[in-house]
């Protein structure tokens, strides 16, 4: 039996040409905000980071080894999280951002913050940095 590669046959159009992870509404409670009654006390926070990576650092092949990394965007954020308090979530964001746009491959990057529980007629209020 012959094994076609999958590509074989292909349009040319439905290559890919985005090459994305994605960590989905991490929830970490935070020490963030800047009036009274939140000072000292801990907010759910929802986090998410989309990633796109450029072909060289997506897995070519099935292994461990050429995989990315989620744990590192995990870890990184309650990492931050548990190292101080926060006034904004902007300046969170802000250095969620930098920290996974230093990593090798990274060529666009969205963070997106929010807090779930603050209103009860809406969702969330968050915020959104994106390379895009």
């Amino acid at each position: 039996m012959t094994v076609i590669p999958l590509t074989e046959g292909r349009h040319p159009a439905l290559t890919p040409r985005t090459h994305e992870i994605l960590l989905e509404d991490l929830v970490v409670d935070a020490d963030i905000g800047f009036h009274d009654f939140e000072v000292g006390s801990p907010q759910r926070l929802l986090a998410t980071v989309r990633v796109r990576l450029d072909l060289a650092h997506w897995p070519q092949t099935d292994t461990r080894e050429a995989s990315w990394n989620y744990d590192f965007i995990r870890t990184g954020i309650r990492q931050l999280v548990a190292a101080r308090r926060f006034n904004l979530q902007e300046t969170l964001a802000q250095e969620i951002f930098d920290m996974v746009a230093a990593q090798p491959g990274v060529v666009g990057l969205t963070v997106w913050l929010r807090k779930p529980d603050v209103y009860p007629d809406a969702k969330a209020v968050g915020v959104l940095l994106s390379s895009d």
